[in-house]
């Protein structure tokens, strides 16, 4: 028997469909873990104390705890035998989420703003999550759970092998099949792509079995186009450079992959 590991896996939830979805996948991430979930919702009020605020502040409030209510009977209805609890937190949300990331294993976010305008904004609640949570963060897509392998793509980075790492314990978790995909812009670069690819996964014990993926193209559309067939595809969020918030590469895969995907920072700190 497995001892249950005592950092939660965190969904943050609005009410939305995309986080209902959230709900779902953190659900089945916490069972497969043997985590418990907590699902948060964060709770913004200009000053319940201002003049004329106190009725619209307790109904929204009010509201706000229904949010947990539906998400909670969500997890346990979609997978029985998960342990749920809900926090309503005051706070934006993005500081919310990100105060909860310090001590999660994992945070999981729909995908509102991406359906809504089929773009993320630097100083959206998604982008600053995935850019800077301090627990790797996956992103859900639709209502029902997507099958293939999981898909991680490597880049030689730190947070392309710290994804490496994360994906070869859900692989082992799960029982499923992993590939590792790394992506050159032209065939003349094969050579140093496939020792990209040995160095990664020589450097990741548990991986004898998985399959390598030397890919040929744009890195962001072929990412894009390999996620069609995924589980889940995870990755780091920069890539070499670190420059950005996030690396063209992990918006792309954040703005159109059509699995859940997953972002690893190569600095996060252990979860027990």
């Amino acid at each position: 028997m497995r001892t249950p590991s005592t950092a939660p896996v965190v969904v943050g939830v609005n009410g939305s469909a995309a986080s209902l979805a959230a709900v779902r996948l953190g659900a089945r991430q916490a069972v497969a873990s043997d985590r418990k979930l907590r699902v948060v919702h964060a709770f913004a009020w200009p000053d319940p104390r201002a003049a004329g605020a106190q009725q619209g502040y307790a109904q929204a409030r009010r509201d706000a705890a229904k949010v947990i209510d539906k998400a909670i009977a969500a997890a346990q209805r979609y997978t029985p035998g998960v342990r749920v609890s809900g926090a309503l937190v005051d706070g934006l949300p993005a500081r919310v989420l990100l105060q909860q990331s310090r001590t999660a294993a994992l945070l999981v976010l729909g995908d509102d703003d991406l359906a809504l305008t089929g773009q993320v904004s630097p100083d959206s609640v998604l982008m600053q999550a995935v850019a800077r949570a301090f627990c790797p963060t996956v992103v859900a897509r639709g209502p029902r759970p997507p099958s293939g392998p999981l898909l991680a793509a490597v880049d030689g980075s730190p947070d392309s092998l710290e994804a490496l790492r994360f994906a070869a314990g859900e692989a082992a978790r799960r029982s499923v099949p992993i590939v590792v995909a790394h992506v050159v812009a032209r065939s003349t670069g094969e050579a140093r792509g496939r020792a990209v690819l040995d160095e990664a996964v020589a450097a990741v014990p548990g991986l004898c079995n998985a399959r390598k993926r030397l890919l040929v193209g744009d890195p962001a559309t072929t990412l894009v186009t390999a996620s069609r067939k995924a589980r889940m595809v995870l990755a780091g969020p920069r890539g070499k450079d670190r420059a950005a918030l996030l690396g063209p590469v992990a918006q792309e895969l954040l703005r159109r992959g059509a699995c859940p995907t997953l972002f690893v920072h190569g600095t996060m700190s252990p979860r027990h």
